[in-house]
């Protein structure tokens, strides 16, 4: 091994002083030696060595360090990317909980009424049981739903930006069309 750590040694000091022309071979021994059983200790001099030489013997060292040098290892090609999951739709028959439903109605005197968030088709109404005083919530069917409507519009109860029912023009102190 010191056998050829000298040789490294005596080939960078030719290569100082080689023309261009010589270059060439002295680069390919130093490649060669480079690639053999003490590789790694021979990059190891050149790159001690490169550092208090002439620019240009730095170049030439450094293309000889590059052709020598372990490939480094190809990352494995990224795993491939699964499509999200898409989403199941919602069950329409899955029981409802109050994060479900946006109140509309609210009557002090013990009316709520609530529709559904999403679609707002079902409505709910909340009444407390006169014999329990609990509160009851049922479901209205669609003509109960107009029913409430028309006999509760004017009603100051309705939740401002529920969108459902708004106070009729005669009642605001206008007249209609305005």
């Amino acid at each position: 091994m010191e056998s050829v750590l000298e040789e490294v040694r005596t080939l960078v000091g030719t290569l100082r002083t080689a023309s261009y022309t010589q270059r060439e071979p002295l680069k390919e021994r130093l490649i060669a030696l480079s690639a053999g059983a003490v590789g790694a200790q021979v990059r190891d001099l050149l790159e001690s060595m490169k550092r208090g030489e002439l620019l240009e013997v730095q170049w030439e060292i450094e293309e000889v360090i590059d052709a020598t040098a372990p490939k480094a290892a190809v990352p494995p090609p990224p795993a491939p990317v699964e499509p999200p999951k898409a989403e199941e739709p919602e069950d329409p028959n899955r029981p409802l909980t109050s994060k479900d439903l946006v109140m509309i109605y609210d009557d002090p005197r013990g009316l709520v009424l609530h529709k559904t968030k999403t679609g707002g088709e079902r409505w709910f109404a909340t009444q407390f049981d006169p014999q329990t005083r609990q509160p009851q919530t049922f479901e209205l069917h669609p003509e109960e739903i107009a029913q409430l409507k028309q006999t509760l519009a004017g009603s100051p109860h309705w939740v401002l930006g529920s969108g459902v029912i708004t106070a009729p023009a005669a009642a605001l102190g206008r007249p209609p069309g305005r």
